[in-house]
């Protein structure tokens, strides 16, 4: 079937007051950015208050959809046949719909929107004349207004008559970039991947930070990072990665600190590097994918006790899911795969055999007292190395102005 456009739902968007203009914008620039490709250089892109319209120009609209599938803002949409409005155009439009099908039917319905009150026909009587038509050509098929096989739908408006039989859903949410900048701490595991997919689907621009300690962590232990990273950046068309060394604050808190709160140090000094590198990125927050009681880093008393080496808000998307949730989540997104992979991070190398799982702020203060952490914490962030990813493709620095 040969589709002339593709009608896009707003869904949460239209729910916004005197801003809407300003999501459906970022929006528009979101479909824009993903659909940035040669073959789709005939595209054209309408909006208006309430919906978005593509233009497909003889391009497939299958390619366009797949497209459109991972931006977030977009609640639904629909390929659309657009006709004149005359009973006899729509009839013959409805027919091409049933014949065009990809996959058989037995049973149909037409439901009529009549936007466009001066149409001569009335509601019904376009469903019994489309519906009628398609019978007497199709008599194989029967109507069924409860549970059709396919429900067409006919919009008669002022400008022409649109017909759809298919709602794709799209993934929801706001508009990449509509609210704020935040960093996602990006360890590699099962968690971090799936709480920066939730934090962006709310409009957030997000930047990972992974913590890289050779050689205790392998180069295969980055690169699965790095491919983590790239499954994100199909919702957002890139990803920048900043790679901060850490081997030296890791030795430093095994030789120093006692082994049941090195993990809270661990985390503390994480934290901390987060924070400046957010602050040089111009980030708003920091993002986990903490999950409370899951490990002992993520009880109330430990988070307690890292969160405060920083005053910057943390989005903690996993806080209140169970450990099969998150897992259907990642099989979902399509990094659970990734995160299976065998390469440990710096985390899980150095776990000790017994974490505090009740650490107290007074004593992991009193040890980190006795050391010169302040230096080591600038030398990594001054020695970070940040990679950009796209779909497909790892990007040096140099490449950044052609990306965006």
């Amino acid at each position: 079937m040969k589709f002339d456009q593709i009608l896009i739902r707003y869904g949460e968007l239209s729910t916004k007051g005197k801003n809407r203009r300003a999501f459906v914008a970022k929006l528009k620039r979101s479909i824009k950015y993903a659909l940035k490709d040669k073959r789709f250089d005939m595209l054209e892109i309408e909006a208006t208050r309430d919906r978005m319209y593509i233009l497909l120009n003889g391009a497939d609209y299958r390619e366009v959809a797949d497209r459109l599938k991972k931006i977030f803002g977009i609640q639904s949409f629909s390929p659309v046949v657009v006709v004149e409005k005359e009973i006899d155009a729509i009839k013959q439009a409805g027919l091409d719909y049933i014949a065009g099908l990809e996959k058989p039917i037995s049973t149909f319905k037409v439901t009529t929107k009549r936007a466009d009150k001066s149409f001569p026909l009335e509601t019904n009587d376009i469903n019994r004349a489309v519906g009628g038509h398609i019978l007497w050509h199709n008599q194989q098929l029967s109507v069924d207004v409860k549970k059709p096989d396919l429900n067409l739908v006919v919009e008669i408006r002022k400008e022409a008559a649109y017909l759809t039989g298919e709602i794709i859903q799209g993934a929801g949410g706001l508009p990449l970039n509509s609210s704020g900048k935040a960093m996602l701490m990006l360890s590699g595991g099962i968690d971090s991947p799936v709480a920066g997919y939730l934090t962006m689907k709310r409009g957030i621009e997000v930047e990972c930070i992974h913590f890289y300690s050779p050689p205790f962590t392998s180069e295969r232990s980055k690169q699965k990072v790095l491919d983590l990273a790239e499954v994100l950046s199909y919702s957002c068309g890139h990803m920048m990665v900043h790679v901060v060394p850490f081997t030296d604050i890791q030795k430093k808190i095994q030789q120093q600190i006692p082994e049941n709160y090195s993990m809270t140090t661990t985390r503390r000094l994480m934290l901390r590097i987060a924070d400046a590198i957010a602050e040089k990125q111009g980030a708003l927050a920091i993002i986990t994918g903490e999950s409370l009681g899951q490990v002992a880093s993520q009880t109330l008393h430990s988070m307690n006790a890292i969160n405060e080496v920083t005053t910057t808000p943390i989005i903690r998307p996993l806080i209140t899911a169970d450990k099969l949730e998150i897992i259907k989540q990642a099989e979902e997104l399509g990094t659970l795969e990734i995160s299976n992979r065998p390469y440990e991070d710096c985390c899980t190398v150095f776990t000790p055999a017994n974490p505090k799982t009740m650490p107290r702020r007074e004593k992991v203060n009193y040890y980190e007292s006795f050391i010169e952490f302040d230096e080591l914490i600038e030398a990594a962030v001054n020695h970070t190395e940040t990679i950009h990813v796209k779909p497909g493709k790892t990007i040096e620095n140099s490449e950044m102005d052609d990306l965006l």
